[in-house]
């Protein structure tokens, strides 16, 4: 399929009259040594959820999960944008401070463009809410998504909530997600250890003092509370203890859904059915975008002791009964797509601009920001 026939595909499928339910991927992976490190949790270590019981499975290990698979998503369209592969809005703060200057993204703030980050910043030295970006990005509504369509379209793919804010804010839900998680999973047991070259033992007076001088006290490290052990300091051995012993999985699976009647729920005010369509489709072609960009590879690396290697993946429209309809698609080609609808529905009235709004923070803020840097300890 060319791209302009996988356009009017696309925009069929966010029609009015469409026929399709969404648009499915299933990609399975294989684990070198058939190990995984899952994401731990407190009372887990790992998080287990019950499978598809149609196929026959009784349990899966989550190995991503849908908020951290969308970080992905967001971290592989900043760096198409930074390498100028495609053209999307964005918002940018930066921070001088004593670690050198400092950059944060829309495309990296936690709550998106209801985030503290993009509040307590200043717009040609305006508070952000006073500005009149600001003021524009505030009457995103659930009748009318253009605001965010024109700022943080990113917002409206995978869903944002301003929950900070008094008042009774609109809640955007996410229409794209996906989650990764193993098959036929048996949790291991690990020993974890640290071994000293030099075996040194003893106490320091004060284990807050690593970074400058500490006063050394001789003797076994029983002989001393924990916080004032060297190894509190990063010295001496650390005896074996258990530790997270990863899960034998038989293979993974990537589940990735873009609904489309999420996107036909999305409002476009005064804009005509036509411009709505096109940014329903652009919609969705980014969506499409940032999947192939964050996962459309022969690897995929999650974190240490989790990389896995892609075996198959199938790419379709589903429609009502569960009929499918396959395709292949690339991260340019979807761009290509994305772009071509982006500018259609500028021409129809609903504009998406590409440009950089400069923020920096408002002083308190940027006092925090030092703090953290430079003085919080691990606790905090």
């Amino acid at each position: 399929m060319s791209v302009t026939e996988f356009t009017d595909r696309l925009l069929e499928a966010v029609g009015e009259d469409r026929h399709d339910a969404g648009i499915m991927i299933e990609a399975k992976y294989r684990a070198p040594g058939g190990k995984v490190m899952p994401p731990s949790f407190p009372n887990g270590p790992y998080l287990y959820e019950p499978a598809d019981v149609r196929e026959g499975e009784p349990r899966v290990v989550i190995l991503d999960q849908v908020p951290s698979q969308a970080n992905r998503v967001e971290e592989a369209l900043l760096a198409a944008r930074d390498r100028g592969l495609l053209g999307l809005p964005l918002f940018e703060l930066t921070a001088k401070t004593t670690r050198g200057d400092l950059r944060l993204t829309s495309l990296e703030f936690p709550h998106r463009y209801a985030d503290a980050y993009l509040r307590d910043s200043l717009v040609g030295g305006v508070r952000f809410d006073a500005s009149d970006v600001g003021k524009r990005l505030r009457m995103a509504d659930t009748k009318d998504a253009s605001p965010l369509f024109e700022r943080d379209p990113v917002s409206l793919i995978l869903g944002a909530w301003d929950s900070h804010r008094k008042g009774r804010w609109p809640k955007f839900a996410r229409v794209y997600q996906s989650e990764m998680t193993g098959l036929d999973p048996r949790e291991g047991a690990r020993r974890g250890t640290r071994m000293d070259p030099w075996n040194l033992t003893g106490g320091a007076d004060d284990a807050t003092k690593a970074e400058s001088d500490w006063k050394y006290s001789p003797g076994a490290a029983s002989d001393f509370p924990k916080a004032q052990r060297l190894s509190a300091i990063g010295h001496g051995n650390i005896a074996p203890q258990d530790a997270h012993g990863g899960v034998a999985i038989s293979s993974a699976r990537r589940s990735a859904w873009l609904s489309l009647a999420g996107l036909e729920r999305l409002r476009f005010g005064p804009a005509s059915a036509e411009a709505a369509q096109l940014a329903r489709g652009c919609l969705a072609a980014l969506s499409l975008a940032a999947d192939r960009l964050a996962f459309d590879h022969p690897s995929v690396w999650l974190r240490s002791g989790c990389d896995l290697i892609r075996t198959s993946e199938v790419i379709a429209f589903e429609r009502d009964g569960g009929e499918r309809e396959e395709f292949r698609l690339g991260a340019t080609d979807a761009i290509a797509v994305f772009e071509e609808l982006r500018d259609r529905a500028r021409d129809a009235g609903l504009a998406m601009p590409t440009d950089v709004i400069a923020l920096e923070p408002v002083p308190d803020l940027l006092k925090a920001i030092e703090y953290s840097l430079t003085k919080a300890s691990e606790e905090e």
